[in-house]
């Protein structure tokens, strides 16, 4: 649909880029089948909320291969698909599931935010032992524009990035949302330190803690819903490794707990300018 894989089969050839019919269970169940027999399928999924169909498969046999044989086979399989809102399109076209995944253990989950990242962890993850789910936010394919270079290179899975050093206050976000945090902080007063976590799981604890514990303050930014969604899980590391240190409660800023509406009606579904302008001078006011 967005032609990241376009050529891709005139290049390689059709053993190797293979076109199927939208059965998103047949390419996840195919594409498990040769990972397990020791091969390294890409399966491309048309749009994440499809994820949903091969949900069993993903959770109940790709993550779980190598503990229910232990360790006598892996699935070294990459999922990619598209996610996330912003373009108007129908139903479960535009969800955010990563919170869903992220809770079958055996499965990495990353989400890169612009493009020099993507190539380099999408490399990371065809290179990885595990079964990797690729998140691709749809808003980023052609708003940033930056040099990729053509070069081979990794980005570290589990490894967060520090986008921005600031003093008074974390910011924690991913995907599509990173872009518009940081254009809705630079109309803020205060100095924050901007973290792009571009893995779920394994989520870099680490990196999040030592900025929290500089700055006292933190706020999480997310499209998925708040329920569950996952600034809920950096919430309680944040909470369980250095709680004391905090000057303020933790703000998240997220889609709200609906179904994602259609057209114009995503603007007030997805967070805002106003609303982590609002989260931030609330945290910062504490």
């Amino acid at each position: 649909v967005f032609r990241a894989t376009d050529d891709l089969q005139k290049e390689f050839g059709a053993d190797r880029v293979i076109d199927t019919p939208l059965a998103e269970l047949g390419i996840v169940g195919t594409a498990f089948g040769l990972a397990v027999n020791g091969m390294k399928p890409i399966a491309e999924i048309q749009f994440s909320g499809f994820m949903y169909a091969p949900f069993d498969q993903i959770y109940s046999h790709v993550a779980r291969i190598r503990t229910r044989s232990r360790g006598r086979f892996t699935a070294p399989l990459v999922v990619r698909t598209p996610y996330g809102a912003g373009i108007r399109a129908l139903d479960l076209h535009c969800e955010s599931g990563e919170s869903i995944f992220a809770q079958a253990t055996g499965l990495k989950v990353v989400i890169p935010s612009h493009p020099y990242d993507a190539k380099g962890l999408l490399i990371s993850a065809i290179r990885d032992p595990d079964p990797v789910i690729f998140y691709e936010p749809m808003r980023v394919y052609r708003a940033i524009k930056e040099k990729v270079p053509d070069k081979e290179y990794t980005v570290p899975i589990g490894k967060a990035e520090i986008e921005q050093e600031g003093s008074d206050l974390t910011v924690i976000s991913y995907g599509a949302m990173l872009k518009f945090t940081k254009e809705a902080l630079e109309k803020s007063q205060y100095s924050a330190e901007i973290i792009d976590v571009r893995t779920i799981v394994p989520l870099d604890t680490e990196t999040i803690i030592n900025s929290v514990i500089k700055t006292g303050r933190c706020v999480i930014v997310h499209e998925a819903p708040k329920t569950c969604g996952f600034a809920a899980e950096i919430i309680a590391r944040i909470n369980e490794k250095c709680f004391f240190n905090l000057e303020a409660p933790i703000a998240r800023v997220t889609g709200l707990d609906t179904a994602i509406p259609f057209g114009k009606l995503e603007n007030y579904y997805l967070p805002s300018e106003k609303r982590i302008l609002k989260a931030v001078n609330k945290v910062m006011s504490q």
